[in-house]
């Protein structure tokens, strides 16, 4: 399964990862790699978590990905 994920570099030069369709699913690394690497470990505990407490999963399908300038 695909999960839509929103990667941001922070100031420290950490990047965070959060997968919007999964909400307090977060992870962060040192390159985009390593983040990449962490936040597909995330989402696995993040599903098993959900699975073991028998809370279905959102489909995540219906959402945009859109910029707003300020």
């Amino acid at each position: 399964m695909d999960w839509k994920i929103v990667l941001e570099k922070g100031s420290d030069g950490y990047y965070t990862v959060t997968v919007p369709s999964l909400p307090g699913c977060i992870s962060q690394g040192r390159t985009k790699k390593t983040a990449m690497k962490n936040i597909k470990e995330a989402i696995e505990l993040h599903l098993e978590s959900l699975a073991a407490d028998g809370i279905p999963l959102r489909s995540g399908k219906e959402s945009d990905v859109v910029a707003v300038r300020i």
